[in-house]
């Protein structure tokens, strides 16, 4: 998973000063995936991922991997 939903998720809880439990128990997944989210983990359901995005109103979405001058017309 992405570094930076992973620091987002991580920072939003603590901002909103809930557990990673918490954080689960509201967005209707278990806290083993909360803590993989937290730490990183390289595969991860895509809607478990937005379920817990959803709660701080964003979702996964496509972005660039390369500038867009290298992209082309891809």
């Amino acid at each position: 998973m992405n570094r930076a939903v992973s620091s987002f998720v991580k920072a939003r809880r603590k901002r909103l000063k809930l557990t990673q439990r918490d954080l689960a128990d509201r967005a209707g997944v278990g806290l083993r995936f909360i803590r993989e989210l937290e730490q990183g983990k390289a595969t991860l359901r895509c809607d478990k991922v937005n379920q817990v995005l959803a709660l701080f109103g964003h979702c996964l979405g496509p972005i660039p991997a390369l500038p867009q001058e290298e992209v082309g017309d891809a």
